[in-house]
């Protein structure tokens, strides 16, 4: 492997140890609750990964269960209920939400104050217009990626895979306010992998299993891969090739072990944020 390994693990690490460190000097425990709808495990085994990373960090954490069953009205009282409770600073819905549920309209019921998740349109037109709002996590952890990594952002050619609101469009947004040229590509894109080779930075996040491939990536090109796929033998992997890749690019994020753990930090990150803000004069 010729790229240097951006190992994502190390850095959450960092970050969750600053978060605690100004949590314990804060004054008052931050409250986060999760709203947990149904019992889909791979949804579960998350959940518990962030409330673990909560409770290590100083913050309060609970998790609101609920049927899959429960239909939107239930969910979204138990939203509006969160919004009163003074305890709590952020609040996060676990997607995906059963099928029968609205998620666009769950996530409307979420005070944009406490939406540590930074889905909230209010959030969102924040984010686009540069001004400052709760950022989603995972494009978050990618932009502390970078810094750490000592990788410029600004003047540099960035092409995001993936236009979904969760991660592309808000990646964009953030690449955009860091001075970066950006290209959103998508499944419509003509000729993917020559706009790919035109990148100085690609951030992949299509979910789509190693498909990026190394004649995809410029010479010394950064790839931040934001996809994890189970393969047929059990295996994860990114968007990315990442054996193929390596030999190529300048420097990559490993899955597992690179954005992933920066989004749970950066979770925390926006939960002291809510707090903060919200006690503020």
């Amino acid at each position: 492997m010729n790229a240097r390994l951006i190992d994502g693990k190390a850095i959450a690490n960092v970050v969750r140890t600053e978060v605690a460190a100004n949590v314990a000097c804060a004054g008052f425990t931050p409250g986060l609750a999760v709203v947990l709808v149904g019992d889909d495990p791979a949804s579960a085994v998350y959940v518990r990964t962030k409330d673990k990373a909560a409770r290590d960090a100083g913050i309060e954490a609970r998790t609101i269960r609920l049927p899959a069953n429960a239909d939107e009205i239930d969910v979204v009282g138990a939203v509006r209920k969160l919004n009163q409770d003074p305890t709590v600073d952020g609040i996060l819905v676990q997607m995906p939400l059963p099928k029968h549920i609205n998620a666009l309209v769950v996530i409307e019921a979420v005070d944009p104050a406490k939406d540590v998740d930074g889905f909230h349109p209010l959030n969102v037109g924040l984010l686009t217009e540069g001004r400052p709002a709760l950022v989603p996590c995972t494009p978050r952890g990618v932009m502390k990626l970078l810094e750490v990594a000592g990788i410029g952002v600004s003047g540099a050619r960035t092409i995001v895979l993936g236009r979904s609101s969760i991660v592309g469009r808000p990646m964009a947004s953030l690449l955009l306010a860091a001075n970066a040229t950006v290209t959103i590509a998508h499944s419509r894109t003509r000729n993917l992998p020559a706009e790919c080779r035109r990148a100085d930075i690609v951030v992949a996040a299509v979910g789509r299993a190693e498909m990026v491939r190394a004649d995809w990536i410029r010479t010394g090109a950064t790839i931040i891969d934001v996809g994890i796929n189970r393969l047929p033998d059990g295996r994860l992997t990114g968007d990315a090739a990442f054996a193929e890749c390596a030999q190529v690019a300048g420097a990559i994020t490993p899955v597992p072990g690179g954005v992933g753990p920066m989004t749970v930090a950066c979770l925390l990150e926006n939960t002291l944020a809510a707090a903060l803000r919200r006690r503020s004069p």
